[in-house]
Order: C-alpha cells, then sequence, then structure tokens
C-alpha cells in the first residue's frame, strides 16, 4: 500500500521544496510527486499543514538515553532501548557512542555492537568508540586514568571491529595513534575522526594524510586557534575535512559556531548531540563510572564543572541554528544528508526513491513534532 504525506515545505536532504508530496510503500520512500503532479489513484493523502518533512534525524555521537549509558553491561536490548530513545527525539539513525573505559568493557560492547547489527535493531547504524586512545591533557569528562596509547592488540580488534559492523567511528588523538595505526584503520573501513588531543597542527595534518576524515565535536577538547600556534582547531578549520559540533549555546558559543559555519563551507560540518544517559528522560543526575553527573539549566557537570556531554536533542541543535539564522536547507543537511554520509549510510538522511521511509515532521522554527521510522509513526 502506498501512502502519501505532504507538509507546506518538503527537504529531501539537498533541496528544499514547497508543496512536494512524500510517496512512502512499506519500509521505502516510492518516489517524490513536486506540486504540479497529481496523487496516483487511491492513495490517501496526509496533510501535516504548516512545517516541514525531512528525512529522519542522523546522531554520530550518542552516549546514552532512557536513563542509561552505553557501557558495561551493554548488550543488544540495551542498544535498542537507547536507539527507540533517540527515534522518539528524531534521531532515527545513531552510532551509539562509548566513551573511554576498559579494554574488557570495549570488547563487550563491540560484541553488543555486532549483536544489535545482527538483529537488526531499528535505528543502530553502527559504533563509535571516543577513545581510549586520547590525550589526557584533554579529557573533558573521560577518566584520564583509562587513557592510553594505541597498542598492536588495541589495532587488531579495531580491524576485526571495522570488518563486523556497518559503521565504525573511531575518535582518537594523534599522540596516542601513530600515522600508520590511522591508515590501517582507514584501510579496515573505519573512520577515524580526531578528538580530545593536545596536538599541533602539523601533527593533526600527518593524521589527516593518513586518512582520518573527521574531528569530533569541533573546539571541544581540543589544542585551539592561535596566530602562530593554530592547533587542532586551525587544522581541522582549513582542511577538507568533517567536523562534529554541538549547537547547544553551552559547549561552543555562537561566534565559535558562526566562524566554523563559514570556514567549513556548506557540506563539511555536522551536528551531533553527544546526549548522556538523560536524554528523553527528567532524570536530574546520572552516574558516569562512580562520578555523579548533574543535570542544570541545560548542561550537565562533574562536580568540578567539566562539562559531561550535552542536554540537547538535535531538534533543539536545528532550532538553536535556526535563531542564528543559518539557512533552512543548510541547517536540515548537517543533521541528516551530511553525517548519513561520513559514515557510508547510503539510504539514510535523504528522501529519494529506494531510501528508507525514516522522516520527520518539523514546525516552522525547526521544532519536532512528529517522526516515522521505516514507514511507521514513533510513539
Amino acid at each position: 500500500m502506498i501512502r502519501a504525506f505532504r507538509a507546506a515545505r518538503l527537504f529531501d536532504g539537498t533541496h528544499l521544496s514547497r508543496h512536494a508530496t512524500l510517496l512512502v510503500e512499506g519500509e521505502r520512500v516510492a518516489a517524490i510527486l513536486r506540486a504540479e503532479n497529481p496523487l496516483p489513484a487511491g492513495v490517501q493523502l496526509v496533510d501535516l499543514g504548516e512545517g516541514i518533512l525531512a528525512p529522519g534525524l542522523i546522531d554520530l555521537q550518542v552516549n546514552g538515553g532512557d536513563g542509561i549509558m552505553l557501557g558495561k553491561g551493554a548488550d543488544a536490548d540495551r542498544i535498542a532501548r537507547i536507539c527507540a530513545a533517540h527515534a522518539r527525539l528524531g534521531a532515527t539513525g545513531i552510532l551509539p557512542t562509548l566513551i573511554t573505559d576498559t579494554p574488557a568493557v570495549t570488547a563487550q560492547v563491540v560484541a553488543a555492537a555486532i549483536a544489535a547489527h545482527r538483529a537488526r535493531v531499528p535505528g543502530f547504524l553502527g559504533l563509535h568508540l571516543e577513545g581510549p586512545h586520547l590525550d589526557p591533557r584533554r579529557a573533558g569528562a573521560h577518566d584520564p586514568a583509562l587513557i592510553r596509547p594505541m597498542e598492536d592488540a588495541d589495532l587488531h580488534a579495531l580491524e576485526s571491529a571495522a570488518r563486523a559492523l556497518p559503521a565504525l567511528l573511531i575518535t582518537l588523538a594523534p599522540e596516542a595513534a601513530s600515522p600508520d595505526q590511522i591508515a590501517r584503520l582507514c584501510r579496515a573501513g573505519a573512520v577515524v575522526s580526531l578528538g580530545h588531543s593536545d596536538c599541533t597542527a602539523d601533527a593533526a595534518e600527518a593524521a589527516f594524510a593518513a586518512g582520518a576524515r573527521a574531528v569530533t565535536h569541533l573546539f571541544n577538547a581540543m589544542s585551539q586557534l592561535s596566530a602562530r600556534s593554530p592547533g587542532l582547531v586551525g587544522a581541522a578549520l582549513a582542511a577538507p575535512v568533517s567536523a562534529g559540533i554541538i549547537a547547544d549555546g553551552v559547549h561552543v558559543a555562537d561566534a565559535a559556531l558562526r566562524t566554523a559555519l563559514a570556514a567549513k563551507g556548506p557540506d563539511r560540518l555536522f551536528l551531533v548531540s553527544d546526549a548522556m544517559a538523560v536524554a528523553g528522560t527528567d532524570l536530574a543526575e546520572f552516574t558516569l563510572g562512580d562520578r555523579r553527573i548533574r543535570r542544570l539549566q541545560g548542561r550537565l557537570t562533574l562536580a568540578d564543572g567539566t562539562l559531561a556531554g550535552a542536554d540537547i536533542t538535535l531538534p533543539q541543535a536545528l532550532a538553536h541554528l535556526h535563531r542564528l539564522g543559518c539557512p533552512t536547507d543548510r541547517a536540515l543537511a548537517m543533521a541528516t544528508r551530511l553525517p548519513a554520509q561520513l559514515i557510508g549510510a547510503a539510504d539514510r538522511g535523504i528522501l529519494v526513491p529506494g531510501a528508507r521511509a525514516d522522516f520527520v515532521h518539523l514546525a516552522p522554527d525547526l521544532a519536532l513534532r512528529a517522526v516515522w521510522r521505516d514507514g511507521q509513526p514513533v510513539a
């Protein structure tokens, strides 16, 4: 059965059109009808009125949700629970993200991710390992005691995981992994992203030359840009690599966000939530390892005030960009097509014939109104 959906505007991943109609058959997009094209006979139209129909949002940095973190005790069911929580928040495809942990927990999470892939958990696009191969000088909320350089055993395990998963994003610091190790990870199919690093611009450029294609939460937990020491920020802004950014007005000042938008151009900057366990809940706090994280006024912090992830959804990040005057089509691409492209999810983040029928209805100010995944409404 073919169903039709229409709102005042439709974003297909690249272009924003007026009065286009989305046709859905089963779990896939059947067609996009422009305003002048009539509906096929017998197809019932769901007219959503004002606002925008857009692809389901894609979030490549999701540490937790629905009251749980990805970590010790992980299994396919817990991953499914995190995916379901974020689907309700508009992100129909995510990379559950493990922050720095022990080798045993990392292995457990990788095994759980492979099991989730085999079980075809809805919304699961792969795994993001943020650490442990970082720089303790830029640990942020990561436990410095667990941060360590990459060894041969780590490299072999990561290569194996990259071959077993639909996508594996690895955040590492050039100080903790050599260009040869980065190149090997890329050859195995991993997407290497630089982050939590105090590296020089030269070291970052060497990592990019080895195959690193992205930077994790731009501006945060990295060497900053100055006149004679560009650091990782300067290298990221200048290089033709992708960068995730947390657009919550807390992690990145609006002036810095505008700078990144100008420097990276329309196809190199994407949104991430960096969501934690509290996403989709009204919890006031949670624990990260044995440390208490407080939730207060849009911030998640350790006892010393260190930011520990973000308290924002992708639709809220889109609304923040909208208030800053970012063009609507660019903002939407930053939460749909661009992150999907980075991890090779060819049928996600777009609304074209054959793509998955994952889509959202957004208000004119880009606030979330409704979500569909695989053609079905998400409650």
